[in-house]
């Protein structure tokens, strides 16, 4: 993808800065962000390449977007990431992630911009029967409020791709891993063993298990994938195989040089982690394949060159 004028949604953030420094040698990237999820340490060193240019804002502020201008592509990444706290505030999901892209609809549809990629999520499918899950599964029903509010999204960007011809590729994510994270599993049991480098508090039994993908590999297929794709439609993904979180926890122990770290596992709501977290999930990637994209690393590689990131950056 070479002299688009692109928009990014949510580009402070982890996936969103990685996307940005993807594309902004070869394309002219505008960025928002509100920073409800992260500061602008991605962003100010994103601002000194001069394709970019950061613009403060909430994508629920119609005014604020109308006045970005026209766009060649949204890539639509701003959501609220936190899925453990669905439960507790649910609403929040719904007006982040369901009306906020409702919102980014209808400033594409005023500003003559017809070409959307969006991250959804593995977590529209709910607790799967069908492993590796592909993009026909159904039907959808997911636990919790995050998952909801993706598939609500997916429902409108299929409505405005049918009425003002927009295309539109939906994306949904396994476990996003690497550098600029700043939650998820590795970042926190980094953190938990800086603190007591003895021993290990592991939310659920341990043996959660999910398909990992490295952040690079998510941001070329996102942008391949699109490119190779003629009309709106969903792609998984995501990596074959899956990692538990015990297997995380020895990642994390080996490159910190720790021995004899005692794990203690929480148990939680059937051995999840928490009330809404779908305890083994893994996407079907036939459809990514077979459009020719290979991912650089498998699930365990991905998170072993994570884990080596992120200690890199705390």
């Amino acid at each position: 993808m070479r002299g688009k004028k692109i928009l990014i949604t949510g580009a402070a953030g982890f996936i969103g800065s990685n996307m940005a420094t993807f594309l902004l040698n070869d394309n002219e990237v505008v960025g928002i962000d509100n920073f409800s999820n992260v500061d602008d340490r991605f962003v100010r060193v994103l601002s000194k390449n001069r394709n970019f240019v950061f613009r403060k804002g909430d994508i629920n502020d119609l005014e604020f977007m109308k006045g970005l201008g026209k766009f060649d592509l949204v890539i639509h990444l701003a959501a609220n990431s936190d899925v453990r706290g669905g439960s507790s505030d649910p609403m929040l999901d719904f007006r982040v992630n369901a009306q906020g892209t409702m919102n980014v609809l209808e400033f594409m549809r005023l500003s003559d911009t017809s070409q959307m990629a969006f991250a959804s999520s593995s977590t529209v499918y709910g607790e799967a029967t069908q492993l590796p899950t592909p993009e026909s599964y159904g039907p959808y029903l997911p636990i919790s409020s995050y998952g909801a509010s993706k598939m609500a999204g997916e429902g409108f960007i299929a409505a405005y791709s049918h009425y003002y011809s927009f295309r539109s590729t939906v994306f949904r994510f396994a476990n996003i891993v690497g550098k600029n994270s700043t939650h998820g599993v590795i970042f926190d049991f980094i953190n938990k063993l800086r603190k007591d480098n003895r021993s290990l508090e592991i939310l659920g039994d341990g043996t959660q298990r999910k398909s990992y993908m490295h952040v690079n590999d998510c941001a070329g297929s996102i942008i391949y994938v699109h490119e190779k794709l003629q009309k709106t439609d969903i792609v998984n993904l995501g990596n074959l195989g899956t990692t538990s979180v015990t297997r995380i926890a020895d990642s994390v122990t080996k490159a910190m040089k720790l021995e004899n770290v005692a794990y203690r596992y929480t148990g939680g709501f059937e051995g999840r982690g928490w009330k809404g977290d779908v305890k083994i999930a893994e996407l079907a990637i036939d459809k990514l394949t077979s459009l020719g994209w290979k991912n650089s690393m498998g699930s365990d590689a991905a998170v072993d060159h994570a884990v080596t990131e992120t200690l890199a950056q705390i």
